[in-house]
């Protein structure tokens, strides 16, 4: 199953914006929504292609509410997840999934007093050795976006 996580701005209740407006609810309707980060939500979906479509759906609402959307896509990675730009480029075959990954965006993980949460990322650039190691603050975890080169210069 192909992941997707919306991570919501600081300032909104993300679960409460995007359910109190009805093209967004009759949207995520068919989904079980999981808070696994303060903030976000995570769904299935059955496929990178649903998954994008599905953002597609949403965008007038992730424009608004959402500081990025992600997509964890198995035939790609069982641990990384893909900006919504490069899911995108993946399923519509411009990108081969053994390219995704050298560019990456890393955010940090805290056990906080309201449970796990996202904190500010950093870019870098996959090494021989593997993923750099999180060094803007002390974490508990970390979460890999892989990015495009778009992505990772801006």
């Amino acid at each position: 199953m192909t992941r997707v996580l919306l991570v919501g701005s600081a300032e909104v209740d993300l679960r409460a914006e995007l359910l109190s407006r009805e093209t967004a609810r009759d949207a995520l309707a068919t989904y079980q929504l999981r808070e696994q980060y303060r903030n976000c939500l995570e769904l299935e979906t059955i496929s990178v292609g649903a998954a994008t479509s599905l953002l597609n759906d949403l965008n007038w609402y992730l424009v608004r509410f959402v500081d990025e959307a992600l997509v964890l896509e198995p035939s790609v990675s069982d641990e990384e997840w893909l900006s919504r730009t490069l899911a995108a480029r993946v399923r519509d075959g411009g990108v081969e999934p053994g390219e995704t990954d050298p560019l990456l965006k890393v955010y940090g993980v805290v056990d906080g007093e309201f449970g796990k949460e996202l904190v500010e990322p950093m870019y870098v650039a996959r090494t021989v050795d593997g993923v750099p190691e999180y060094d803007l603050r002390d974490v508990d975890d970390t979460l890999v976006v892989r990015v495009t080169e778009d992505e990772f210069r801006s």
